[in-house]
C-alpha cells in the first residue's frame, strides 16, 4: 500500500502539471491571439508525443525493465513546464507541450507496471488507486491555474518546478523498490475474487483489442471536449468569468477523480466487462441532455458524467492486460498512448469545428460519442465466476 500511495501521489504531481496546459488556454489565446485550431494543435502535439512513445516505452521495458526511468520521465515534464512559463510564440508553446508529452510517455507504462507489481492480485484496485492520483491532479491543475497563473501571469508557472523536483525524488525512491522487487513481475493471469481467467483464441483476443480501441476513442473524444473546451463553452454561453470557468472545470475534473477509484475495485468484484458497460454507455443520456440545460444543470450533469465515465479506464486497462498476459508495459503504454492520441485527435478536430461553427456546435456533436459504448456487447468474457 505504501508503494501504491506513493505512485498515486507521483501521478497526482505529473498530471497536475500536465493539466495546467489546457487550464491556461484562455490566457494564452488572448495573449498571443491564437485561433481555436492552434489551441487544438498544441494539444495534438502534447497528446501525440505521448501517444506514439508510450507503446514503444512499454514494449522496451517489458523486455528490459528500467526502474529509474520513472524520475527521468518527471524530468522531461519539469523541462516542459519551465519552457511553458517562458514561451512567447506558438512554436515554443508547442515544443513545451511536446516535452511534457515525452514526460508522460516515460512515466505511465512503468508506473502502471509497478502498480500491478504491488497489487497483491487486486489488479483493478491497484490501477484505480494509481489512476485516481492522476485524475485528482488533472482536477487540481485548473484550480491552481485560476488561483496562481490567471491573475499573476504565465511566468508564475516556474514556481511549480519545485514540486516537480519533489516528484523526481519520490520516483527515485519508488525506482529503488522496483529494482529490489523484480521477482514480483508475473507473466500469467491470476484469479481474483470470485473470478478465474478464461483462455481465448488469438482471433478473439485481436477482436477484443479492436473493440477496446473503439471504446477508448469514444471515451476520450468526449472527455477532451469537456477538458479543453468546457471553459470556452461556459464563457460563451453563460458569460461567466475566466476564473469562474476554471472553478467549474475543477468541479468536473474532481468528479472524474472521484469516479476513478470506483471502477477498479468494482471490476474486481463484478467483472471488468460490466464496469465498461456501465461507465461508457451509461453516460449517453446525460451527455445528450447537457447542451440543452442552463448553467446549474450543466454543472450538475458534468458531475454525473465525470463520476460515471471515469470508472472505464482502469477496467479497460486491466481487461486488456488479462487478454495478453506477460506484456504489462506494452499494454499500459498502448492504452495510455491511445488515450493520449484519441484526446489529441479529438482536440484538434473539435477545435477546427469550433472555428468553423461555434463552441455550442462542438458540444452538440460530442454528445453522441458515448453511444459508441454499444460496442461493449461484442467483447468476449475474459473471466468467469467460480462455481461454489
Amino acid at each position: 500500500m505504501n508503494v501504491l500511495f506513493a505512485l498515486s501521489i507521483a501521478h497526482l504531481l505529473n498530471d497536475t502539471f500536465q493539466a495546467m496546459l489546457p487550464a491556461i488556454y484562455p490566457l494564452l489565446k488572448d495573449s498571443y491571439r491564437l485561433t481555436f485550431t492552434q489551441i487544438g494543435l498544441i494539444t495534438l502535439t502534447y497528446q501525440l508525443t505521448g501517444s506514439l512513445l508510450q507503446p514503444v516505452v512499454g514494449f522496451y521495458t517489458d523486455r528490459r525493465p528500467h526502474p529509474y526511468s520513472l524520475p527521468v520521465g518527471m524530468g522531461f515534464t519539469l523541462g516542459g513546464l519551465a519552457l511553458l512559463s517562458q514561451a512567447h510564440s506558438f512554436s515554443l508553446l508547442a515544443l513545451a507541450a511536446g516535452m511534457m508529452g515525452v514526460g508522460s510517455a516515460v512515466f505511465h507504462p512503468e508506473a502502471s507496471r509497478v502498480a500491478r507489481m504491488a497489487s497483491g492480485g487486486r489488479h483493478g484496485f491497484a490501477q484505480s488507486l494509481f489512476q485516481v492520483g492522476g485524475n485528482f491532479g488533472t482536477s487540481l491543475g485548473p484550480l491552481l491555474a485560476a488561483a496562481v497563473i490567471i491573475p499573476r501571469g504565465q511566468a508564475h508557472l516556474l514556481w511549480f518546478t519545485v514540486a516537480a523536483l519533489a516528484g523526481i525524488f519520490l520516483l527515485a525512491r519508488i525506482g529503488g523498490w522496483y529494482r529490489a522487487n523484480m521477482h514480483r513481475l508475473k507473466p500469467r493471469p491470476v484469479s481474483h475474487g470470485d473470478f478465474t481467467p478464461v483462455k481465448l483464441s488469438r482471433g478473439k483476443v485481436a477482436w477484443a483489442l479492436a473493440v477496446l480501441v473503439a471504446l477508448i476513442f469514444s471515451k476520450y473524444f468526449y472527455l477532451i471536449s469537456l477538458t479543453n473546451y468546457y471553459t470556452f463553452y461556459l464563457i460563451g454561453k453563460f458569460d461567466v468569468s475566466v476564473q469562474a470557468s476554471q472553478v467549474y472545470l475543477f468541479v468536473f475534473l474532481f468528479a472524474v477523480a472521484a469516479g476513478t477509484i470506483v471502477g477498479g475495485p468494482v471490476g474486481d468484484r463484478i467483472g471488468r466487462k460490466r464496469v465498461i458497460w456501465i461507465s461508457i454507455l451509461g453516460v449517453a443520456p446525460f451527455s445528450l441532455a447537457l447542451p440543452h440545460v442552463g448553467l446549474a444543470g450543466t454543472v450538475v450533469l458534468t458531475v454525473i458524467i465525470g463520476l460515471i465515465l471515469a470508472s472505464a479506464f482502469s477496467a479497460i486497462l486491466v481487461y486488456a492486460q488479462e487478454l495478453v498476459p506477460g506484456n504489462v508495459g506494452l499494454v499500459a503504454g498502448l492504452f495510455f498512448g491511445l488515450a493520449f492520441g484519441a484526446a489529441g485527435i479529438g482536440s484538434a478536430s473539435l477545435g477546427r469545428l469550433a472555428d468553423r461553427t461555434s463552441i455550442a456546435t462542438v458540444f452538440d456533436v460530442a454528445a453522441w460519442f458515448p453511444l459508441i459504448g454499444l460496442l461493449t456487447a461484442f467483447l468476449p468474457e475474459v473471466e468467469v465466476r467460480r462455481k461454489n
